[in-house]
Protein backbone atom coordinates (compact mmCIF):
# COMPACT_ATOMS: atom_id res chain seq x y z
CA UNK A 1 0.00 0.00 0.00
CA UNK A 2 1.36 3.32 -0.89
CA UNK A 3 1.61 5.78 1.90
CA UNK A 4 0.96 9.02 0.46
CA UNK A 5 1.82 12.27 2.47
CA UNK A 6 -0.61 14.82 2.03
CA UNK A 7 1.17 18.09 1.05
CA UNK A 8 4.20 16.49 2.06
CA UNK A 9 3.18 15.72 5.97
CA UNK A 10 4.02 13.14 7.53
CA UNK A 11 3.75 13.69 10.93
CA UNK A 12 0.51 15.81 11.51
CA UNK A 13 -1.01 19.22 10.20
CA UNK A 14 1.51 21.58 10.21
CA UNK A 15 0.46 25.17 8.01
CA UNK A 16 4.44 26.31 8.03
CA UNK A 17 5.54 23.39 6.46
CA UNK A 18 2.82 21.97 3.93
CA UNK A 19 3.84 21.92 0.32
CA UNK A 20 6.75 23.32 1.11
CA UNK A 21 9.37 22.08 -1.27
CA UNK A 22 11.88 20.82 1.40
CA UNK A 23 9.62 18.95 3.14
CA UNK A 24 8.31 17.32 0.42
CA UNK A 25 11.84 16.19 -0.46
CA UNK A 26 12.40 15.20 2.60
CA UNK A 27 9.34 13.09 2.68
CA UNK A 28 9.93 11.73 -0.26
CA UNK A 29 13.42 10.89 0.53
CA UNK A 30 11.80 8.54 3.71
CA UNK A 31 9.99 6.51 0.83
CA UNK A 32 6.64 8.34 0.91
CA UNK A 33 4.51 9.13 -1.81
CA UNK A 34 3.63 13.06 -1.73
CA UNK A 35 0.11 14.85 -2.76
CA UNK A 36 1.02 18.00 -3.57
CA UNK A 37 -0.86 21.35 -4.25
CA UNK A 38 -0.14 22.55 -8.05
CA UNK A 39 -0.21 25.77 -9.91
CA UNK A 40 0.31 27.19 -13.33
CA UNK A 41 0.43 31.23 -13.56
CA UNK A 42 2.22 32.75 -16.09
CA UNK A 43 4.08 29.88 -17.65
CA UNK A 44 5.56 28.84 -13.99
CA UNK A 45 5.30 26.06 -11.75
CA UNK A 46 3.95 26.85 -8.17
CA UNK A 47 3.09 25.16 -4.94
CA UNK A 48 0.56 25.85 -2.38
CA UNK A 49 -2.76 24.90 -1.48
CA UNK A 50 -5.05 28.35 -1.24
CA UNK A 51 -2.38 30.31 -3.36
CA UNK A 52 0.41 29.80 -5.23
CA UNK A 53 3.43 29.79 -2.67
CA UNK A 54 6.42 28.44 -3.99
CA UNK A 55 7.88 28.66 -7.22
CA UNK A 56 9.30 25.28 -8.37
CA UNK A 57 10.97 24.29 -12.03
CA UNK A 58 9.21 21.53 -14.15
CA UNK A 59 12.31 18.94 -13.09
CA UNK A 60 10.66 19.23 -9.21
CA UNK A 61 7.03 18.31 -10.49
CA UNK A 62 8.40 15.48 -12.31
CA UNK A 63 10.09 13.69 -9.10
CA UNK A 64 8.08 10.14 -8.54
CA UNK A 65 5.85 9.66 -6.40
CA UNK A 66 4.23 13.00 -6.53
CA UNK A 67 0.26 13.17 -7.26
CA UNK A 68 -0.21 16.68 -8.30
CA UNK A 69 -3.38 18.03 -7.66
CA UNK A 70 -4.14 20.76 -10.19
CA UNK A 71 -5.41 23.78 -8.21
CA UNK A 72 -6.32 25.74 -11.81
CA UNK A 73 -7.61 24.72 -14.96
CA UNK A 74 -4.17 25.97 -16.32
CA UNK A 75 -2.04 23.61 -14.59
CA UNK A 76 -4.66 20.84 -15.45
CA UNK A 77 -4.51 22.20 -18.91
CA UNK A 78 -0.69 22.14 -19.27
CA UNK A 79 -0.06 18.28 -17.93
CA UNK A 80 -2.55 16.65 -20.28
CA UNK A 81 -0.60 14.84 -22.77
CA UNK A 82 2.89 15.11 -21.00
CA UNK A 83 4.54 11.76 -20.15
CA UNK A 84 3.32 9.73 -17.92
CA UNK A 85 5.86 10.34 -15.46
CA UNK A 86 3.46 12.90 -14.07
CA UNK A 87 0.32 11.74 -11.69
CA UNK A 88 -2.65 14.45 -11.80
CA UNK A 89 -5.93 15.26 -11.33
CA UNK A 90 -8.28 17.74 -10.41
CA UNK A 91 -11.02 17.53 -7.60
CA UNK A 92 -12.77 20.12 -5.07
CA UNK A 93 -15.12 18.38 -3.42
CA UNK A 94 -16.02 15.51 -5.67
CA UNK A 95 -16.92 11.90 -3.66
CA UNK A 96 -14.25 10.64 -6.55
CA UNK A 97 -12.07 11.41 -9.28
CA UNK A 98 -9.72 9.62 -11.75
CA UNK A 99 -5.95 10.01 -11.43
CA UNK A 100 -4.16 10.24 -14.81
CA UNK A 101 -2.76 7.28 -14.02
CA UNK A 102 -6.45 5.52 -13.60
CA UNK A 103 -6.65 5.39 -9.73
CA UNK A 104 -9.83 6.73 -8.00
CA UNK A 105 -8.79 9.58 -5.49
CA UNK A 106 -11.50 8.72 -2.96
CA UNK A 107 -13.21 11.90 -0.75
CA UNK A 108 -13.16 11.36 2.75
CA UNK A 109 -15.24 8.67 4.11
CA UNK A 110 -16.47 7.40 0.92
CA UNK A 111 -16.49 3.45 -0.23
CA UNK A 112 -13.10 2.54 -1.55
CA UNK A 113 -12.67 0.25 -4.22
CA UNK A 114 -9.22 -2.38 -4.69
CA UNK A 115 -7.97 0.71 -7.14
CA UNK A 116 -8.82 3.45 -4.81
CA UNK A 117 -6.52 6.08 -2.76
CA UNK A 118 -8.39 7.13 0.85
CA UNK A 119 -8.09 10.16 1.49
CA UNK A 120 -7.49 12.06 5.06
CA UNK A 121 -9.22 8.84 6.40
CA UNK A 122 -8.74 10.94 10.04
CA UNK A 123 -11.22 13.18 8.95
CA UNK A 124 -14.57 10.88 9.34
CA UNK A 125 -15.58 8.95 12.79
CA UNK A 126 -14.36 5.08 12.07
CA UNK A 127 -13.04 5.62 8.88
CA UNK A 128 -9.53 5.87 9.67
CA UNK A 129 -9.89 1.83 11.05
CA UNK A 130 -11.72 0.63 8.43
CA UNK A 131 -9.27 2.03 5.81
CA UNK A 132 -6.28 -0.54 7.97
CA UNK A 133 -8.26 -3.18 6.76
CA UNK A 134 -8.88 -3.11 2.66
CA UNK A 135 -6.89 -3.67 0.23
CA UNK A 136 -6.24 -0.39 -1.81
CA UNK A 137 -3.53 1.34 -3.73
CA UNK A 138 -2.93 3.66 -1.18
CA UNK A 139 -3.65 6.08 1.84
CA UNK A 140 -3.15 10.18 1.74
CA UNK A 141 -3.13 11.52 5.42
CA UNK A 142 -1.15 13.89 7.55
CA UNK A 143 -0.60 11.43 9.60
CA UNK A 144 1.50 9.02 7.58
CA UNK A 145 4.21 7.53 10.28
CA UNK A 146 0.97 7.09 12.99
CA UNK A 147 -1.13 4.80 10.39
CA UNK A 148 2.36 3.12 9.70
CA UNK A 149 2.82 2.33 13.39
CA UNK A 150 -0.91 1.19 14.06
CA UNK A 151 -0.69 -0.82 10.92
CA UNK A 152 2.78 -2.49 11.43
CA UNK A 153 1.19 -5.50 13.26
CA UNK A 154 -1.25 -6.31 10.13
CA UNK A 155 -0.31 -9.43 8.45
CA UNK A 156 1.16 -9.32 5.17
CA UNK A 157 -1.40 -9.43 2.41
CA UNK A 158 -3.47 -8.26 -0.28
CA UNK A 159 -3.31 -4.87 1.80
CA UNK A 160 0.08 -4.72 -0.42
CA UNK A 161 -1.50 -3.28 -3.45
CA UNK A 162 1.18 -1.85 -5.89
CA UNK A 163 0.88 0.22 -8.82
Amino acid sequence: MKMIAHRGLFQGPDKGKENRPSQILLALDKGYDCEVDLWRIKNEWWLGHDEPQYMVEEEFIGKQGLWLHCKNLEALHELIGRPFKYVYFWHQEDDFTLTSNDVIWTYPGKHLTNNSVAVMPERCDKYWEYVKTVDIVGVCTDYVEKFISETSTLPVGSSQKQI
